[in-house]
């Protein structure tokens, strides 16, 4: 396949054959959908790997980790609705795994500090702990898939998406 400027694309090491979302552009696609449908896959495929190493290392998933993940960073604790956006799922989901998670003694439902008539959801000390430990395997599994991409390639790369963020046309809102 070529790229935007004629020139052929190299295969990337340990990419199946077919099974990349990428895969199914051709050279008349334009090179925004390329790039959209190029970082999409390889989220697609980390993310993937994550979400089995979650469940075969701590019978926990993705969601769970998520939800669990959110809160480590509020302390105080957060209100669904909240968690809802930031997890960007329905609040449906959300109860589903807070009623999870509360079963399992990870999280538990307080009242909101600024509000007495709403509810926090909180980690427990058992969830904080739990949490850690999984955190800290979940930054060396990442560490691990990233390991062959060269420090000047991340920092590079980190710098690119943050100015693409910055500039992308999406009306939030905001």
């Amino acid at each position: 396949m070529k790229d935007a400027q004629g020139q052929d694309e190299a295969k990337q090491p340990h990419e199946a054959p077919g099974l990349d979302l990428a895969s199914r552009l051709t050279p008349d696609h334009h090179q925004s959908l390329k790039l959209w449908l190029r970082m999409l896959s390889c989220t697609v495929r980390i993310e993937n790997e994550i979400r089995t190493r979650l469940r075969a290392a701590f019978g926990i998933t993705l969601p769970r980790f998520d939800l669990m993940a959110q809160l480590e960073r509020h302390p105080e604790g957060m209100r669904m609705g909240e968690l809802s956006k930031r997890m960007m799922v329905t609040g449906g989901n959300v109860t589903g795994i807070t009623d999870q998670l509360e079963r399992e003694k990870l999280v538990q439902r307080v009242p909101d500090p600024s509000d007495r008539r709403a509810w926090a959801v909180r980690l427990t000390p058992a969830g904080r702990t739990a949490f850690a430990e999984m955190a800290a395997v979940h930054e060396r599994w990442i560490d691990e898939m990233l390991a062959d991409i060269p420090a000047e390639d991340k920092s590079a790369l980190i710098g690119m998406l943050t100015s693409m963020k910055g500039r992308l046309r999406i009306d939030d809102g905001r």
